[in-house]
């Protein structure tokens, strides 16, 4: 069994630790694939449906503003936990070593859990999205057969990210695949804009009013901050910082300036051109709503769907790393022992995740409050405050403060969002019922 190598809070931490020991791949990487792998989660399949979930519900000027201010504020953030990678001389390759090394054992337990709420409902969103994908191209394809349901779609993408997690042992083990979901991004994104600007020509003026009461507005536009803040970060830098190769700090900014420049236009492209083709009846799956060639529109499904598959791995890595690391299993892919644990337990992972995302296939709802309950505290709130506690002594009092008012802002921005986010999967839950075919 390999050993778990969490830190010793006793340790003497001023002295050089160990090269922390993973199953996986650490720092083998160059800076261009982690560049990849952040951009394949920034331009996933969410992308086809934040003109819905966030230009909805905040108009032309919130939505193009908080778009800009969310990708600044993260990409900050992001940095700070960056430059916090090398803490003390040892390499911190998961979130909650980093925690740990600088708060103690329980920090450690309560950023392990916040991380995996994140990344768990993360991969429900990437299941609901593959298997609308899949519906929407049966639909297409059999436009007089309503027999097949979304749960049925749903369970469809589940098996495949079980047979491709399978196969896949760990983030490193991605390379071709990342190019590949590059070329599936740009098929439905570019298929995407393309058929909703022609739309947008075509249509008659669009409502880009924000609709209901005041009450519903506030609560909507909290929860689509959440959505906007959802967009741009993974809550897993350090994990993916793992497999980069020395300098291990200025490569994981490179990468990160790749995803915040080149990496975000193609997500601003096809979120701005589908609002402006649908305004307040855009929908929270693009592709659903455009019109066009079937072929043309059933290969853009099929490209999201199997997009939605590497990005479920992505996110999913830290929980396969820790089951691989805790049990000893470092084999390759045809390994008899590594592949009968993959299949058990990345396969019941998966299953379960697969049940919940049948169960409430509410996507903006779980944007919302997976932004609320993870995003918000481990990207924004965790980082400055890590920051601020490892680097006090060398900052000017004007930056402790201004550490601490963000720490302060975004606890209770993130308060709002979970209020805003159980409201509204409260409201979604009434008006359907469980394993809903939306």
């Amino acid at each position: 069994m390999v050993a778990d190598n969490r830190f010793d809070v006793e340790k003497d931490k001023s002295s050089a630790a160990e090269f922390p020991q993973s199953a996986h791949q650490i720092g083998v990487d160059h800076w261009f694939q982690a560049a990849f792998v952040l951009t394949t989660g920034v331009n996933s399949v969410f992308v086809l449906g934040y003109s819905g979930t966030v230009m909805v519900p905040l108009g032309w000027t919130g939505g193009v503003v908080g778009l800009v201010l969310a990708a600044v504020a993260s990409l900050y953030a992001n940095m700070l936990v960056a430059k916090l990678h090398d803490y003390r001389g040892k390499r911190h390759i998961r979130y909650r070593d980093l925690a740990g090394e600088i708060y103690g054992e329980k920090a450690y337990l309560i950023t392990w859990i916040l991380q995996y709420v994140n990344l768990f409902m993360i991969n429900i969103g990437f299941l609901i999205m593959g298997g609308a994908s899949l519906k929407a191209c049966y639909v297409l394809l059999f436009p007089e057969d309503h027999s097949m349901k979304l749960p049925y779609f749903t369970g469809m993408a589940g098996f495949v990210c079980i047979l491709f997690a399978i196969s896949t042992p760990n983030l490193s083990s991605l390379r071709v695949w990342l190019g590949c979901s590059t070329i599936l991004s740009l098929i439905y994104i570019v298929v995407a804009s393309v058929l909703a600007a022609q739309d947008a020509i075509k249509l008659p003026p669009r409502d880009y009013s924000i609709h209901g009461t005041t009450t519903e507005k506030i609560f909507e536009i909290i929860g689509a901050s959440s959505s906007l803040l959802f967009a741009f970060n993974t809550g897993m830098v350090p994990e993916i910082q793992a497999t980069l190769r020395e300098p291990c700090v200025e490569n994981m900014l490179k990468a990160l300036y790749f995803q915040f420049t080149v990496g975000t236009v193609p997500m601003f492209a096809v979120t701005f051109i589908g609002y402006w083709a649908y305004g307040s009846s855009a929908p929270s799956y693009l592709l659903s709503s455009v019109s066009g060639p079937v072929w043309v529109k059933a290969s853009a499904n099929i490209a999201a769907f199997l997009q939605s598959v590497i990005s479920l791995h992505i996110f999913a890595s830290p929980a396969y790393e820790y089951m691989d690391t805790k049990f000893g299993v470092n084999g390759g892919v045809f390994e008899l022992k590594s592949l009968s644990f993959r299949t058990a337990a990345r396969g019941g992972y998966l299953a379960i995740s697969s049940l919940v995302a049948a169960l409430l296939p509410f996507l903006g709802d779980f944007q919302s409050l997976t932004g609320a309950l993870s995003t918000f505290p481990l990207t924004f709130i965790l980082a400055n405050h890590m920051y601020l506690m490892a680097k006090k002594e060398e900052m000017s009092s004007s930056q402790q403060i201004w550490h601490k008012f963000n720490v302060v802002f975004f606890c209770l921005m993130s308060v709002a969002a979970t209020v805003a986010a159980i409201r509204l999967i409260t409201g979604d839950s009434s008006k359907f019922s469980v394993f809903a075919d939306l």
